[in-house]
């Protein structure tokens, strides 16, 4: 995602000469493989031998002027109908100098990527083949993933899967990676082309005409320019007495704040009014976290102890936008000798979203919908009413929560109704953290009414309790020992399945020192899960300081080891009862055991027994 946003690409540089000329046009492609199937080559509007030619042509000029006012952007380019104005000029193939293809100024060529130029392969590109069936050009399959290897290409939809080449003479039976590297090879040594990488990085605008935001420490000056302000006034900080009633950036119409001597030549200027983005403050705010010398923004040997950040834990969205300006940053500051660290986290860990429902209306005035939120939304069964009129309301998907379709639940009701501890056990427990978490009532009072569960069986801890339940042990230790591995793994979902069987277990056990320790140990495992009852809890059974200062809870090995097996017993297939034995027991004690059972020996009722079946460790079938 990084790299696409990045914009890196490697592929060939190569020229189409001209028929006759030793001039040409410059083409950049990351698709080599595909070039026995190229049909066109296209130019950008912007292009030095579009504007030289229009010059002399004012149709051609009128079409680049027309393309000028089209959209820019990726999702523009892709959705707008493609357009192209043939120059009269063709090109020679550089694989078939008898090939000549036409060249086209086209509005979906950039010259901000690669040359600005492009050769068509219209059979293995979308965006090349609208073009081409538009101005009705060949379309040449070069890429097959099966038996479909005809020379025309039908169909609307174009092929850019796998596959091997075709239809390409010496290329023919390739991979496609085998085929780039082939014709970049072949292109190096008979000097046409060259292999390249290209960049083309989004630009990053790290200032905003907004209040909220870190004060950039410029002043402008009429005489001297853009000054820096001095050490010595550092920081600039905004001002307090501010007003948001009216749009726009409150810094702009202060009477005062903006209005300074400049620090060169003292005459009247003024600070600069836009605020930093915010991603630029947190593209280095880890630094500020491990080191917070008083006289600089951190202390490099500091930082050399505790960087890189061992888990960063973000949303899809930070991959493109935080994480990736926090790299640039670090890199920044490692490239001018300020830190020895080159990249600031050792991993990522890609979260999931809390989603809802929408509620909708049509405003029969614009056709627009009008969205209201889940607190002023009457749900019933299969359809939903707006509390205020009582008339019905569309639900809509199930989306990423977002103030303007308004599916927010207020944190500040859920948790005054069920509390945090109820709500932050909801979010652990529903689905896997990597997953979106589709935001549920049900789920929540579910999880409040375990709280309630764990408290009345933290309030049954007795410390003077004598008598062992090996088995009971035995499943604490081994819970303990797989959450500590889940939750190390982030796989929160997993650990509360776990605990939730501990506490059912501990429940139904009988009163023991053994049941008591479970207890103990329960309280221990929910306590960074929910931390305020673990709290409480941990108070009243007598714990020393706080649970969170308290140890996690020990694994003692030998207990992890099933030394026990529960046998079902059956009577000619039909489950009569099940026994928990010794692990490995003899055939001979598990037929005895089996035939000592009162369930058993009603099931026979006096029959005898012909034929006993045994499966060791797992069950004995008698058949009478």
């Amino acid at each position: 995602m990084q790299e696409n946003w990045i914009g890196k690409s490697q592929g060939l540089k190569c020229t189409f000469r001209f028929v006759d000329s030793p001039d040409g046009i410059e083409v950049y492609t990351t698709r080599p493989d595909t070039m026995f199937g190229a049909s066109f080559v296209a130019i950008a509007a912007d292009h030095p031998f579009a504007q030289e030619i229009a010059a002399n042509a004012p149709e051609l000029a009128e079409f680049i002027a027309e393309c000028k006012q089209g959209g820019t952007t990726a999702a523009e380019l892709e959705t707008a109908e493609k357009k192209g104005f043939f120059t009269g000029y063709s090109v020679e193939h550089p694989l078939k100098k008898s090939w000549h293809l036409p060249v086209y100024v086209a509005n979906f060529v950039l010259m901000d990527y690669g040359t600005g130029a492009v050769f068509g392969c219209p059979a293995h590109d979308q965006r090349d083949l609208d073009f081409a069936r538009k101005y009705e050009l060949p379309v040449t399959r070069v890429v097959s993933d099966g038996d479909l290897t005809d020379e025309e290409f039908e169909g609307d939809e174009a092929y850019t899967g796998p596959g091997r080449i075709v239809n390409s003479e010496w290329l023919d039976g390739m991979t496609i990676d085998e085929a780039k590297a082939a014709i970049i090879a072949k292109a190096n040594h008979d000097g046409w082309g060259t292999a390249e990488t290209q960049y083309r990085l989004r630009d990053w605008g790290v200032s905003r005409q907004r209040y909220w935001g870190t004060p950039i420490p410029f002043i402008h000056c009429g005489d001297c320019g853009v000054v820096p302000v001095p050490k010595d006034q550092l920081p600039v900080t905004l001002p307090e007495d501010v007003s948001f009633e009216v749009p726009g950036n409150p810094l702009l119409r202060h009477p005062s704040w903006k209005h300074v001597a400049c620090p060169k030549c003292g005459k009247p200027a003024e600070r600069e009014t836009d605020t930093l983005d915010t991603f630029v403050d947190s593209s280095w705010y880890f630094l500020r976290f491990a080191s917070q010398p008083g006289d600089r923004p951190f202390d490099p040997e500091v930082i050399k102890q505790w960087l890189p950040v061992e888990q960063y834990i973000g949303g899809i969205e930070h991959a493109i936008l935080h994480l990736l300006y926090a790299r640039f940053w670090t890199r920044a500051l490692n490239h001018i000798g300020l830190i020895d660290v080159k990249e600031p986290f050792a991993s990522l860990f890609t979260q999931g979203m809390v989603t809802h429902e929408t509620y909708s209306r049509v405003d029969s005035g614009n056709g627009q919908p009008i969205y209201f939120s889940p607190s002023e939304v009457e749900r019933g069964g299969e359809s939903a009413t707006l509390k205020a009129d009582g008339q019905p309301v569309e639900i809509g998907r199930v989306i990423k929560m977002s103030k303007s379709k308004k599916n927010v639940v207020d944190p500040d009701d859920i948790i005054a109704q069920y509390g945090a501890d109820a709500v932050r056990w909801f979010m652990l427990s529903d689905s896997p953290p990597e997953r979106d978490l589709p935001w549920s009532e049900a789920g929540i009072e579910g999880c409040a009414r375990f709280v309630q569960r764990l408290w009345r069986l933290f309030g049954q801890y007795d410390a003077a309790a004598t008598g062992e339940d090996k088995a009971l042990d035995r499943k604490a230790h081994q819970t303990v020992h797989a959450a500590t591995q889940d939750i190390a793994a982030l796989g929160f979902n997993k650990a509360v399945a776990r605990i939730y069987e501990l506490t059912g277990a501990t429940e139904k056990a009988a009163p023991s020192a053994s049941r008591s320790a479970a207890i103990r140990t329960l309280l221990l495992l929910v306590s960074p899960m929910m931390p305020h009852l673990a709290e409480e809890a941990w108070t009243a059974i007598g714990g020393e300081g706080l649970v969170a200062d308290a140890a996690w809870p020990a694994v003692d090995p030998a207990l992890l080891v099933e030394d026990e097996v529960t046998i079902a017993i059956q009577v000619l297939g039909k489950l009569r009862d099940t026994l928990t034995v010794a692990k490995g027991l003899p055939r001979e004690e598990l037929e005895a055991l089996a035939l000592a059972s009162d369930k058993v020996q009603r099931a026979l009722d006096g029959k005898a027994v012909k034929k006993v079946i045994v499966v060791p460790d797992r069950l004995v079938n008698l058949v009478a």
